[in-house]
């Protein structure tokens, strides 16, 4: 959430952001909403001063053996109309709350501003994409002809956009989890979680999934429970409503969790493989920072991400998202993108997010700094990495012209020594 006396003293910096983000919300509606509950505020405000002036004027008559039937009658009326008026303020405050809560963040100043996708900003390269004597073929066929990836026995389990790992594949999706986990908390200085892998509203909200993506997320029927699109939104709420310690920033976490997406807004996309599923494996990173330093950690994060891909020797390029692709949450994102051969071209592998206030606001969570007064974190997240697609990645860089997957070295001690999976 913004800050709502950024909006009311500069509208007109909410103005340009929003422009830039090509959203249709428009400042003007959020004014009126306030000024008509700041008005409210302001006449049940004067209301309740006058009761209280006719309250001790009703004690006086009485003191003195006066009638005071004329004042209590005035009271009646004014206790009728402050009730009223009260929820009436109550409901404008929530439709302030509820305008609020629609509002994307604001793009930094770092950020370039652009309409969609294709106006995001290459800003690094790293690795050589390999030549084949042969055409590659996709990941999903490789790991079907190889016996490890099953789509449609997924299908007749459940539905489209699932698939059943075995043997070697599913071996190689625990692998790559407990190596992303094993660099993240030996290697860097995140702390291990083993989170919920459904939450309440208030957590969903408190990341900015709800109440603007709730059509993308599976909710229990019977219960107001969310399954989690990624683990960023319990990590991040873990410290929902606390006060941490300025000399504890910046913290760090990551869990590897399922992640439930229904995928709404992307009908016909990516609908064979690993690349879009409703359900998969991620290893995700939360930062907590203090808001000086938070930009710093956003490179410190995203260079956790790109060491992984670096270990797996997985050519990849980085990015900066312009203002009309970035996520709703975050002020700056970098995508990480991974050469797929068989596409012949990069796709996302990573987002790492800094969300600034945004999050810390929504979810209450601020820090002491020595000497002065508490104020907002800045939370950061990002992909560390999804199993699926840095499986698919694998398969289709390590495939060999007889069909055979040759393993990256690093994943080795992982898969019990295999280095290569061989044609069935």
């Amino acid at each position: 959430m913004i800050d709502l006396k950024l909006v009311q003293k500069q509208p007109e910096v909410l103005a340009r952001a929003l422009a830039s983000r090509h959203s249709d919300l428009d400042v003007n509606e959020f004014l009126s909403l306030d000024a008509r509950r700041r008005a409210l505020l302001s006449e049940v405000e004067s209301l309740k001063s006058q009761r209280n002036t006719a309250s001790g004027q009703v004690a006086a008559c009485k003191r003195e053996g006066r009638d005071a039937s004329a004042l209590l009658a005035e009271l009646g009326t004014l206790s009728d109309r402050i009730k009223e008026l009260d929820a009436q303020t109550a409901q404008a405050r929530v439709d302030v709350e509820t305008w609020l809560l629609r509002v994307p963040n604001i793009p930094d100043a770092s950020v370039p501003v652009g309409r969609d996708e294709t106006e995001n900003v290459e800003v690094a390269r790293w690795g050589q994409p390999r030549s084949f004597d042969f055409t590659p073929h996709e990941h999903g066929d490789l790991g079907t002809a190889l016996g490890g990836l099953d789509f449609e026995r997924a299908a007749k389990l459940t539905g489209s956009r699932f698939a059943v790992s075995l043997g070697w594949a599913a071996r190689l999706d625990r692998a790559l989890a407990n190596f992303f986990l094993d660099q993240h908390t030996v290697h860097a200085d995140y702390l291990e979680v083993s989170p919920p892998y459904m939450v309440n509203r208030t957590t969903m909200t408190g990341t900015g999934q709800l109440p603007k993506f709730e059509e993308d997320l599976f909710r229990l029927a019977e219960w107001d429970y969310y399954l989690i699109p990624t683990a960023e939104v319990p990590l991040t709420n873990l410290h929902a409503g606390e006060v941490l310690e300025e000399a504890q920033l910046p913290r760090a976490y990551c869990a590897a969790t399922p992640c439930f997406r229904s995928e709404a807004g992307s009908a016909g996309k990516d609908t064979r493989g690993l690349i879009r599923m409703h359900q998969f494996t991620k290893v995700e990173m939360v930062r907590f920072a203090h808001p000086d330093d938070s930009f710093n950690q956003l490179e410190i994060m995203t260079g956790h991400a790109r060491r992984l891909l670096e270990l797996l020797e997985l050519p990849y390029r980085v990015i900066t998202l312009c203002t009309g692709d970035m996520g709703f949450g975050a002020a700056k994102t970098y995508d990480i993108e991974v050469w797929l051969p068989a596409q012949q071209t990069y796709r996302e592998i990573s987002s790492c997010s800094n969300c600034i206030d945004f999050q810390a606001r929504r979810a209450d969570i601020r820090f002491k700094p020595k000497g002065g007064k508490s104020a907002f974190v800045h939370t950061l997240n990002g992909s560390g990495l999804p199993t699926g697609r840095a499986m698919a990645a694998i398969l289709e860089n390590g495939q060999q012209k007889d069909g055979s997957i040759v393993l990256p070295k690093v994943l080795v001690p992982y898969m019990a020594g295999v280095e290569c999976i061989e044609p069935r």
